[in-house]
């Protein structure tokens, strides 16, 4: 099937790595248990190896055999984060994560060194040529963390055919209204990558999200979706007043402190973080973990509400 006959839609989640204490390297039975997880809690899919799975801490070896395990193991599609900061990084990744089965892969642009519009356009022409019709490649607009994808570079280059979609984690409404305009006229995956606008995008169309929050606390992200979707009022406004206050929190670390946290708190494995945090910040952590444990019984109350 065509990326148009098969959109990417729904509830994906941007899974964090989880790290063993030595060396730093991805913690591969951790990673297994973190999928088992998320596949029972219902969502759609998982995004491996994205910014909130701190890809650029691995080594090649790491993140291919991570996607390959976990792609074996999911009983979700998964889609993986291709990211390199050359183009043949890129493309070796994208192999690798064509022949273990992936759903799709996430490429951003280059990233660290400034490139103007007509580099990262030729960028991601030369990566399509490259895989060719192997995989369905989604855009991946990041601009916090690398050079942004501007609306008339995604217009251009969702109109060529080339690519199956894009994942907008600018958080602009309007720069995803724009993308939304565009999918009227071509049809393509169009996923929000900020869950902060999450719900007011998947109301005026957006095909779904690749969600952080979902990693920590998937039942409310699939929860929210579905009340979303049946158009019960009451029911979005009571969740997305959740989501709304878990963001609150996760704003005031550096991406994925909280996530990686707050799935700690649920009992995975989750490891070290990649570099400590102030003392300041360690007792705000405390806090957060403590405001945590009481907050989510209600949200998987209000979550059960609506999946049951």
């Amino acid at each position: 099937m065509s990326a148009a006959e098969s959109p990417i839609q729904g509830v994906y989640v941007a899974a964090v790595t989880p790290h063993r204490r030595e060396g730093h390297e991805a913690d591969l039975g951790a990673m297994l248990e973190l999928v088992d997880f998320l596949s029972a809690a219902h969502v759609d899919g998982i995004a491996l190896m994205g910014s909130t799975g701190e890809f650029l801490h691995l080594t090649f070896p790491d993140r291919i055999r991570l996607v390959h395990l976990a792609v074996k193991r999911s009983r979700v599609p998964i889609l993986v984060g291709v990211a390199h900061s050359t183009l043949d990084g890129a493309v070796e990744l994208a192999r690798e994560g064509v022949a273990a089965g992936a759903a799709g892969l996430l490429l951003m642009p280059l990233y660290f060194f400034r490139y103007q519009q007509e580099e990262i356009r030729e960028f991601y022409r030369e990566f399509a040529n490259e895989l060719g019709s192997a995989a369905r490649i989604l855009l991946y607009n990041i601009p916090i963390f690398t050079n942004p994808i501007a609306i008339e570079t995604a217009v251009d280059l969702l109109s060529s055919g080339l690519f199956a979609g894009i994942k907008d984690s600018s958080g602009d409404y309007e720069y995803f209204a724009r993308l939304l305009a565009l999918r009227g006229q071509k049809p393509f995956s169009l996923l929000v990558g900020s869950d902060r606008i999450f719900t007011r995008a998947r109301q005026a169309g957006a095909g779904g999200i690749i969600s952080g929050v979902a990693c920590a606390v998937p039942e409310l992200l699939v929860a929210l979706d579905r009340a979303i979707r049946s158009g019960h009022t009451a029911q979005v406004d009571r969740l997305d007043a959740h989501l709304q206050e878990f963001l609150n929190w996760l704003e005031k670390f550096p991406t994925p402190v909280g996530v990686k946290m707050a799935a700690a708190e649920r009992g995975l494995k989750i490891g070290p973080l990649a570099t400590p945090l102030s003392p300041a910040s360690s007792r705000l952590l405390d806090e957060f973990r403590e405001w945590f444990r009481a907050w989510l019984p209600s949200v998987q109350k209000d979550a059960e509400s609506v999946l049951q």
